[in-house]
């Protein structure tokens, strides 16, 4: 008799333990179902870039939508690189989007910094600006920053694109999420060691920050290289132009090259598949460390 009470109890956990699989199974088959889908969407239009920048415009034109052609050449991206100046484009996106990296991670790392162990007057008022920085459309910015930057003489340099990126409220908010999940005991057995703020920022902090800093510096860097309103703005000589800018400029006219068209979009985008396959684990650790969940 007590052996058949005993064993109601273990069935019974044995049963819900069987539900539980199951249904955690079925969730997982669900999220992978979903994951692939969302893969298919974002993979299909590139796949298709691809396709058509190796066809000739006459059957691009014939059938645009079939993904088959009779005619494969490397005509689309010899026709690119030889009439227009991308490997210049290349050159500004990449230091333009580098600067970003360095001014945006120092500066929003000390404000990050500043907010989560620093004590001074009105440090409410300043992290409620930040965070309603983050609600602030970028389109909202573009004529006070205009007329700010052609006071300032920076309209036409890597100034005018470096500077605005510099204080990301996205940035700081990370560094400071981050930062303030660091043990307040550290922070406070530095300065019993007689530690200033500035050595503690840089020699405590900052090596405990490398997610946050991979996340921040991937993203600024992605941001950056497909920025396009604000450079369009700026930017006037052709050869100053960043990649986004330079791609537009390709479409025009009555004569539309498709193949170069497609052939420039899949030159811009092979920098930053490249920077996600190489980087892929520390965006997913960076994010997942910082509370942006």
């Amino acid at each position: 008799m007590t052996a058949t009470i005993a064993a109601r109890p273990a069935r019974a956990e044995r049963a819900e333990r069987a539900d539980s699989d199951r249904g955690a199974k079925a969730f997982n088959r669900l999220a992978a179902t979903c994951l692939t889908l969302f893969a298919l969407i974002w993979l299909v239009p590139f796949v298709w870039a691809v396709i058509t920048s190796l066809r000739p415009d006459n059957e691009i034109t014939a059938n645009p939508t079939t993904p088959w052609s009779d005619n494969w050449n490397l005509e689309g991206y010899r026709g690119t690189l030889s009439s227009n100046p991308i490997g210049w484009w290349y050159l500004n996106s990449f230091i333009v989007s580098s600067l970003s990296v360095i001014f945006t991670v120092v500066v929003c790392s000390m404000i990050g910094f500043a907010l989560a162990h620093l004590h001074f007057r009105g440090k409410p008022l300043v992290l409620g600006i930040i965070l309603a920085g983050l609600m602030l459309p970028a389109e909202a910015m573009v004529l006070p920053q205009f007329i700010e930057f052609r006071a300032l003489n920076l309209l036409g340099t890597y100034w005018a694109l470096v500077l605005p990126a510099v204080a990301a409220p996205v940035a700081v908010f990370v560094f400071y999420s981050f930062l303030r999940g660091i043990p307040i005991a550290l922070i406070e057995a530095a300065r019993l060691d007689g530690a200033n703020w500035w050595r503690i920022y840089y020699q405590v902090c900052m090596p405990l920050c490398r997610p946050a800093i991979s996340a921040v510096a991937i993203l600024t860097f992605v941001t950056s290289w497909n920025a396009f309103l604000w450079p369009l703005l700026v930017l006037t000589q052709t050869k100053s132009q960043t990649i986004p800018v330079g791609l537009s400029s390709l479409i025009g006219g009555s004569a539309i090259q498709y193949s170069q068209t497609m052939a420039s979009a899949v030159l811009g985008i092979l920098p930053l598949l490249a920077v996600f396959l190489l980087f892929q684990r520390q965006i997913t650790q960076g994010i997942a460390n910082t509370g942006i969940k």
